[in-house]
């Protein structure tokens, strides 16, 4: 079986050596013809070893020339330009070649000058005229019908689609349409641009085109949605290229067709960042990322595999998300030292022992609780978890001598009216002064709603399009900043490069999305009519949610910082020993499970929190105004 294969395999490659080997031959006896037909100075003559001198010294040029590299289904100019150097070099090898056997007696000069363009013509014309024929003919057996397609957008990203579906005998391209006034009437490899954006559902309607493609990798997040509510407005489907950070990035290919994702519409477009100062940070260094298999610190460790650390620590609770990364990471970065570490962060003596043997320099402490409505009435997992385990951590890597320690915050945490914002809040004040005292750089990072993580808004619609709704929205007017995972991630690891201490860092996150427009764009995705095919039910604010977020508080005096897009917040310092005191006597609240205690203790550090098991949509606003500040 596998000697069958073998052949099988060198066959079409032999039967083109031997096509080009005879069209060499041709070549010779044309050009030679041909002179002497021009100069019938003396009739034709080939001497006994003329051929198998052209051809053994023509067929080891055709082979280091690496022509037959080449497959003729996709012959382009790369192939076109090996043929020319191989018939060129050709020609004056074969020429050195008879001086040296017999002073090129009778072999006129001027054959060596006919012979390449013989040669190029004669191997190059069946290579062309055969991708015409396998791009242009329709297979009279394929089963499936063709789709008649418009491309939207026909700049490179648009030329490079069409000649991908050329190739694929599903689809027939009738023309493409575009905003750029020089290509009005222009034709792009034989179609025609048939009009600007804003025309694409009458052009879509005139040429009765069953599917749109946009081929539009570059285009802004507000271009996107412009382009969707066009394709929307036709009622065809429609699909895109991915964009190119995706493609830089690794996560996707240029010319693959998928279906647009609601992280096109509503992830901001993206954010140019200074990857030297973040290499110079992480390349060749002992990173430790706790919550490492959830959906932040997963990206987070598989961007700083990438920019080259020497070794990284994964720390996670949860045994299958440790394994789930850390096969990935092993698969994609085999040369990455990886340590996987199956614990929880409040576990101190593991904590120290993972520090200890591991030695990291630089820490991104990813791991806590972020569901809001369930964590309202779990305020000592809560507190247990993004407080004591924070404190515990961050206390750890003062101990070792950790070089530079990043706290995964929230918007959430500025004027929190939840149990989770308010942890959180309380977690940057500890790493905020344990950072003035320390060594250690304490940096932290607020970011508002990422796309797509586990347990956001984005699965759950999904599901509920999936499931044939009804969709819930808390309030229709309840507004929320978006981000991608990759795009938060980025912006923690810049972070981690500006900050000298006790920073909190925030991204400009643009404007906020209302979560009722995120639903209804998700509906039209799913291809279903917001409303009617799938009702949108408002089910009124849960316990602790706000109308919208905010990324700092009033007296946080944020200002600018060397990148454009990243402000930072100034540091409220609280006095130590009282800050430690209710920390410990909180902790002691914890042990004993006595939350009466532990809520006096979130209260005494939270004067502005407001305790509420249940918020009204009424009240939400209100509670904001009446907050004044924290001491």
């Amino acid at each position: 079986m596998s000697l069958r294969k073998t052949i099988a395999a060198i066959h079409p490659r032999a039967a083109v050596a031997l096509h080009d080997l005879l069209v060499a031959a041709l070549a010779w006896w044309i050009a030679k013809t041909l002179r002497y037909a021009l100069m019938p100075d003396a009739g034709v003559s080939f001497f006994a070893l003329e051929f198998p001198l052209v051809l053994l010294v023509q067929g080891l040029l055709f082979t280091w020339t690496g022509l037959y590299k080449g497959v003729w289904r996709f012959a382009s100019l790369p192939d076109l330009w090996n043929i020319l150097r191989a018939a060129a070099l050709g020609s004056f090898a074969i020429g050195l070649a008879l001086f040296l056997y017999n002073r090129l007696e009778g072999v006129p000069r001027s054959v060596l000058l006919l012979y390449p363009v013989v040669l190029a013509t004669l191997l190059g014309g069946p290579r062309l005229l055969y991708r015409y024929w396998k791009d242009s003919r329709v297979d009279l057996f394929e089963s499936k019908a063709v789709k008649r397609v418009l491309i939207v957008g026909a700049d490179r990203a648009g030329e490079a689609l069409l000649r991908d579906l050329r190739r694929d005998s599903r689809y027939s391209v009738v023309g493409f349409v575009d905003d750029q006034g020089n290509l009005r009437g222009a034709k792009i490899g034989g179609f025609p641009v048939l009009g600007t954006l804003d025309q694409l559902p009458d052009v879509a309607r005139e040429t009765g085109v069953e599917m749109l493609l946009i081929a539009l990798p570059g285009a802004s997040t507000a271009q996107m949605r412009h382009v969707v509510e066009l394709c929307d407005s036709t009622g065809l489907p429609y699909r895109t290229v991915p964009r190119l950070e995706d493609v830089v990035a690794g996560r996707a290919h240029f010319n693959e067709i998928k279906e647009v994702a609601i992280e096109d519409l509503l992830g901001r477009d993206a954010v140019e960042l200074d990857w030297t100062a973040i290499r110079e940070n992480l390349t060749g260094r002992r990173v430790l990322v706790t919550g490492g298999g959830g959906s932040i610190g997963s990206e987070l460790c598989r961007q700083v595999a990438r920019l080259g650390a020497q070794s990284l620590t994964v720390v996670e609770n949860s045994e299958y998300n440790l394994y789930r990364i850390g096969k990935e990471l092993a698969t994609e970065y085999p040369e990455l030292i990886l340590n996987g570490v199956l614990a929880d962060c409040s576990d101190r003596v593991a904590m120290a022992h993972a520090l200890a043997e591991y030695r990291p320099q630089v820490v991104f402490h990813a791991a806590a609780y972020k569901h809001v409505p369930l964590l309202q009435n779990q305020l000592r997992t809560g507190f247990r978890n993004n407080v004591l385990a924070t404190r515990n951590v961050a206390e750890l890597a003062h101990e070792h001598g950790v070089e530079c320690f990043v706290l995964i915050s929230t918007d959430k945490a500025v004027n929190p009216t939840s149990v989770m914002g308010a942890c959180k809040r309380i977690a940057e004040i500890w790493c905020q002064n344990l950072g003035a005292r320390s060594t250690t750089r304490f940096i932290t990072v607020r970011f508002g709603n990422v796309l797509d993580s586990a347990g956001s808004v984005v699965p759950l619609f999904r599901q509920q399009i999936r499931d044939g709704g009804p969709v819930t929205v808390t309030h229709p007017e309840m507004s929320r900043y978006f981000m991608t995972i990759p795009e938060a991630c980025q912006l923690i690891l810049q972070a981690s490069s500006l900050g000298r201490g006790g920073e909190i860092f925030a991204l400009d996150m643009g404007e906020p999305v209302k979560i009722r427009d995120l639903a209804e764009q998700m509906i039209r995705l799913a291809g279903k009519k917001p409303g009617t095919e799938i009702p949108i039910v408002y089910t009124g604010l849960r316990a602790g949610e706000k109308l919208f977020e905010e990324l700092f508080h009033a007296l946080e005096n944020y200002s600018a910082t060397a990148h454009a897009k990243i402000f930072l917040a100034q540091h409220r310092e609280v006095p130590w020993e009282l800050l430690q005191a209710v920390i410990n006597k909180a902790a002691e609240a914890v042990e004993r499970f006595d939350e009466e205690e532990l809520r006096r203790c979130v209260s005494s550090l939270l004067p502005s929190f407001r305790w509420s098991d249940t918020a009204q949509p009424a009240n939400v606003v209100s509670i904001r105004r009446q907050e004044s500040g924290e001491k």
